[in-house]
């Protein structure tokens, strides 16, 4: 399986399958596709696919496998963005934010994941309930906006505004920390929580988060 990732604000990820070569995508995710890739729908377990629902997913997923020779299946990004490749292996465990999914090769394992700390759901932004991806092989995410990359040492922490995490490694570990000071919180304009995400591990940031987008492009909307 080769894959070549291109364009930008609204990037596409071109996959070039082997013969009997397969991959998984939610549904409707596919661009296009050559005519010797077909498609097979499945739905899983009820828990399966009660999860993805969770996760703001569709139920039901769609393989795409080649047959008799080579083929190519395209999947386009359905915000601006960027699209990420992650290689999955030696039981590495990726945990990102809910509608990440793009793609995978089917030795990827997507399950739901629900955050520990009923704080961090509440107040941290992110939701308790996030999608946690295991297994050997590639996996494509949606980002929001620009991707910015780091790696945690043990016990080092990043203070995240809320929407900004878009993924992280499972050895991660998330928290919720108020803004300090009455006025830093009221007048500050960054609200009265933030998330902190320790190490160690590597995080994925994203520089614009859809709800923030929203609200931007919101502002120049006449009201009626």
């Amino acid at each position: 399986m080769k894959y070549e990732i291109q364009g930008k604000p609204y990037p596409v990820a071109t996959i070039t399958l082997e013969a009997n070569e397969s991959i998984n995508c939610q549904r409707g995710g596919m661009s296009w596709v050559t005519p010797n890739v077909e498609m097979q729908t499945k739905g899983g377990s009820l828990g399966k696919m009660f999860g993805r629902a969770l996760t703001g997913e569709s139920m039901f997923q769609n393989t795409y496998t080649a047959q008799g020779g080579p083929g190519l299946i395209a999947f386009a990004a359905a915000a601006p963005g960027e699209i990420m490749a992650i290689e999955l292996s030696g039981g590495k465990s990726i945990i990102a934010q809910k509608s990440a999914f793009l793609a995978s090769a089917p030795g990827v394992t997507q399950e739901t994941h629900f955050q520990k700390k009923l704080s961090a759901g509440f107040f941290g932004g992110e939701g308790f309930i996030m999608q946690k991806f295991t297994g050997n092989g590639l996996l494509l995410l949606e980002i929001d906006g620009s991707v910015v990359t780091y790696d945690l040492a043990p016990g080092q922490s990043m203070m995240i505004d809320t929407g900004h995490l878009a993924a992280m490694e499972a050895t991660c570990s998330m928290s919720v920390e108020t803004v300090k000071g009455v006025g830093n919180a009221l007048l500050g304009g960054e609200g009265f929580f933030n998330t902190r995400v320790s190490g160690p591990g590597r995080i994925w940031l994203q520089t614009m988060p859809l709800p923030k987008f929203a609200s931007i492009v919101a502002r120049f909307i006449p009201s009626k």
